[in-house]
C-alpha cells in the first residue's frame, strides 16, 4: 500500500514524504476495519481504495482557495481527511494551517471521522453531524467542497449560505454534467470546469469551481 501511495503522490505532485504516507495508510486501514460492520464503501481492501479514494481525493487540492474548507456530505471523510493530512503546515506564503470541517447528515458516517481525526491526531480538522441545509457558522468558508454528493444545483442551493465573500463551491464530479451546469441557480456561474486524471484509475473526473456572478452596479439614471 505505501509504495502504491508514494508512486500515486509524486504523480499528482505531492511530496511523498514517510510521514504523510504512513498516516495516509493508517486512514485506510481504519476505514478497512470499520468498513467491515459499518459498510462505510462499497470497497472492502485498503489496498483497492488508493486510487478510487485517496488519489481521487487529493486531485481537489490545486484548486482549493483559502484557509477555511468545509467538506459536506462527507461520508467516510472522502476527501476532507484525505486533503487535511497533505494540509497539516502552514500554506505557502503564509503562516496559517488550512483548517478542514467535515459535515454529514448520518450519525454513523461522522461517527467514523471523529475517531479517525482523533486516531490520526488530525489538529487541522473538526466533524459536525448536521444536514447541510441546516448548519450554521460563525464564520463563512472560503471553499465549500463536495465529492459525489449532490446536483450542482442542489449543491449551490444547499450550501450557499456557508461561501464566504469572495468563496468558492467546488464540486467533484466524474463525467461531465453538461445539464447541470446548464441548469445552475441565478446568480452563480461556473468558472473553471478541469478535467483530472487519477493515478491507477480510468475514468472520467471533472473539477468544477462556482462562484457567484458579480452584481453590476445600477446604472445612474439621466436628469
Amino acid at each position: 500500500m505505501e509504495a502504491l501511495l508514494r508512486q500515486g503522490l509524486s504523480e499528482l505532485g505531492l511530496r511523498a514524504d514517510e510521514e504523510l504516507v504512513t498516516r495516509l495508510a493508517g486512514f485506510l486501514s481504519l476505514l478497512g476495519k470499520w468498513n467491515q460492520a459499518w459498510n462505510l464503501t462499497s470497497i472492502r481492501a485498503p489496498l483497492d481504495m488508493v486510487p478510487p479514494h485517496i488519489l481521487d481525493s487529493l486531485t481537489a487540492r490545486p484548486f482549493l482557495l483559502g484557509q477555511r474548507i468545509l467538506h459536506v456530505g462527507c461520508g467516510a471523510g472522502l476527501p476532507g481527511i484525505p486533503l487535511a493530512l497533505t494540509e497539516s503546515g502552514p500554506t505557502p506564503g503564509s503562516t496559517q494551517v488550512r483548517h478542514f470541517t467535515l459535515v454529514d447528515a448520518t450519525l454513523k458516517k461522522i461517527t467514523f471521522v471523529r475517531q479517525a481525526i482523533a486516531e490520526l491526531q488530525l489538529k487541522n480538522a473538526g466533524a459536525e453531524h448536521a444536514r447541510i441545509e441546516d448548519y450554521s457558522a460563525v464564520l463563512l468558508y472560503d471553499t465549500v467542497i463536495c465529492r459525489a454528493f449532490a446536483s450542482l444545483p442542489d449543491f449551490i442551493r444547499g450550501a450557499e449560505h456557508l461561501v464566504a465573500p469572495g468563496g468558492q463551491l467546488l464540486a467533484m464530479k466524474g463525467k461531465l454534467p453538461a445539464d447541470e451546469l446548464d441548469g445552475l441557480p441565478e446568480g452563480w456561474r461556473a468558472a473553471a470546469v478541469t478535467p483530472v486524471r487519477v493515478p491507477g484509475l480510468d475514468a472520467e473526473r471533472h473539477i468544477i469551481q462556482l462562484v457567484r456572478t458579480p452584481v453590476e452596479p445600477a446604472r445612474a439614471e439621466p436628469a
